[in-house]
């Protein structure tokens, strides 16, 4: 069925994932598009049912060889998922996705840490310039310790990982080191300064929501006063508030936290 204009995707986002072999990578496509209502049924690598590994091989073989799509919509943005192989031998098939993504997500195993081939692709996303998610994967198994991970990331991928499930005081000083802008304002004044930059504005009113719970949202000119503040909503952890971008338009706002 066409989409017609009140069920248009606002947004269109190409996200990637990515990972040393055997780390969850497929699997965790799979539940992404089971819980999006995209598949009725959870495949599994080990089976051979997985969605998206479709070449008889893969499916013997339990790895992925080709890079493979799927749609998926969330909220009013419209994303497509790419699959990518995390065998070292098909290392150029996932290479030539990274020009196409808007986002990717690592994948880490809990159990194995940061392998050899995860470096390789930290490496060539930063090339690349893909703002990236790092999905700890597989820590209910023996053995795997959350800050033990934490700590390997920082030492063996970049001290700028930062642990986004933990809102608080320590998050916006880790937040703080990544950015000297971001430090100085959290220096001065305790509060993290947001900007929003887009290049397909319209002028109508949009939801933002940010996954940390806020005690106020400001809006601020060039030299730093306050020029509105915001209404927000906080729910379940979350902060939404609606606003509207030009095209071509830049707003700042302070984000402070509950």
């Amino acid at each position: 069925m066409a989409a017609t204009s009140e069920n248009k995707p606002k947004q269109y986002i190409s996200v990637g994932i990515l990972a040393h072999v055997d780390a969850g990578k497929t699997t965790l496509s799979e539940g992404i598009l089971y819980l999006t209502g995209q598949i009725r049924k959870l495949g599994r690598v080990d089976h051979g049912d997985a969605f998206l590994d479709t070449y008889t091989l893969e499916r013997s073989r339990g790895i992925t060889i080709f890079s493979k799509q799927a749609n998926f919509v969330l909220g009013d943005k419209q994303v497509t998922l790419l699959d990518t192989p995390g065998h070292v031998d098909f290392s150029a098939e996932m290479e030539r996705t990274l020009q196409v993504l808007d986002y990717a997500i690592l994948v880490v195993s809990g159990a194995d840490g940061v392998q050899g081939h995860t470096r390789t692709l930290w490496n060539l996303l930063a090339r690349y310039q893909v703002p990236t998610f790092i999905f700890i994967n597989k820590m209910d198994q023996d053995g795997t310790d959350r800050q033990d991970r934490l700590t390997e990331l920082k030492r063996k991928l970049s001290g700028e990982c930062v642990d986004f499930t933990e809102a608080g005081e320590e998050f916006l000083e880790e937040l703080s080191m990544c950015d000297e802008t971001v430090m100085e304002s959290y220096l001065e004044n305790g509060k993290i300064v947001l900007r929003l930059f887009n290049s397909e504005g319209n002028g109508k009113l949009q939801k933002v929501t940010f996954d940390m719970p806020l005690s106020s949202v400001e809006e601020v000119d060039l030299n730093g006063k306050c020029v509105e503040k915001k209404n927000i909503k906080t729910r379940a952890g979350k902060s939404d508030m609606m606003i509207s971008m030009p095209r071509f338009g830049v707003r700042t706002f302070v984000l402070s936290l509950i």
